[in-house]
């Protein structure tokens, strides 16, 4: 009977000469064309204009890690929700239950502190504070 890490080397292998020998092939046949417009920035078929590195609001990634974390809540509730009745039946009604409320717990104090820090306030532009001067 043979080793089958013989057979896992061998794909192992073939997996990294497949590749390498196609980029290798591609290299020496395809032609070599250099001009500019290749090695511009290519942004939606537009020429770029202006600097690349503009700032950005923390308010949109402190939204994306909110909704991240409460996205996580609810994938972690699910499946428990499914086996409570199991579990109570189970276990009882403080060891299913208890785990679950420490966890909804430390969830609601994170969001009193990213409330009270001000990361769910979203910050209004000028624009939307001014008067509206189409009625007029």
């Amino acid at each position: 009977m043979s080793n089958p890490w013989i057979a896992i080397g061998a794909l192992t292998l073939v997996a990294i000469i497949i590749p390498v020998s196609m980029i290798v092939i591609s290299s020496l046949l395809r032609p070599s064309v250099p001009e500019q417009g290749k090695s511009a920035v290519y942004e939606s078929g537009e020429v770029p204009t202006g600097d690349t590195r503009i700032r950005f609001n923390i308010q949109y990634y402190m939204v994306a890690l909110l909704f991240v974390i409460f996205d996580i809540e609810t994938v972690l509730i699910f499946p428990w929700t499914v086996i409570y009745r199991d579990a109570v039946q189970q276990f009882g009604m403080g060891q299913a239950l208890l785990p679950m409320l420490v966890f909804i717990g430390v969830l609601v104090v994170g969001l009193a502190w990213a409330w009270r820090n001000g990361a769910v306030q979203w910050v209004k532009s000028p624009r939307a504070s001014a008067p509206d001067r189409r009625a007029e």
